[in-house]
């Protein structure tokens, strides 16, 4: 069984959520699956925004969300593929917009709506991403890993993230 950590951070503006893609864009080495989740207008898109510029996304590449592109893909440090499952129904349109095939470990793959699948069809050594709005400009951020290369991940964006304390 492998361990399992959790790190609430909050943000009270849209340059913070951006600030925390992108410190956490920064410290990624190699491909990793992202699984945000939270309601409508909530920080998903805000925060890979900021996560493309943590993996060195040239500024003329505009991230924005792919609602009805379904997928869209940066070059950078390491490629970026932004995903929207909002409009899929179950695991077969996601394997008709190919998600599977992007999930190679090549890419970092930020997945938006990513609990429109069920938990099983994830990679356990993915990290899961709650966004949540308790008041107007706050969002509460949970990101929320299993095995040893998220736990190391989790730590660390909590250690570098001003004001936090680091997860435990």
């Amino acid at each position: 069984m492998s361990r399992r950590i959790e790190q609430v951070i909050t943000t009270h503006s849209a340059a913070e959520t951006r600030s925390l893609g992108k410190l956490l864009g920064r410290q990624l080495q190699t491909g990793v699956i992202l699984r945000l989740n939270g309601d409508l207008g909530c920080g998903k898109t805000c925060f890979v925004q900021g996560l493309a510029r943590g993996l060195d996304v040239p500024p003329e590449y505009p991230v924005t969300s792919p609602t009805y592109a379904l997928m869209h893909d940066f070059p950078g440090r390491l490629t970026l593929i932004h995903v929207d499952l909002y409009r899929l129904h179950d695991a077969s349109d996601a394997e008709n917009i190919g998600l599977w095939e992007a999930m190679d470990g090549q890419a970092v793959v930020a997945i938006e709506w990513a609990d429109r699948l069920e938990d099983d069809l994830w990679p356990e050594a993915s990290l899961q991403i709650a966004f949540e709005r308790p008041a107007a400009r706050t969002r509460s951020i949970t990101l929320i890993g299993c095995g040893l290369q998220m736990v190391n991940l989790i730590k660390e964006v909590g250690i570098l993230w001003p004001g936090n304390q680091p997860a435990q």
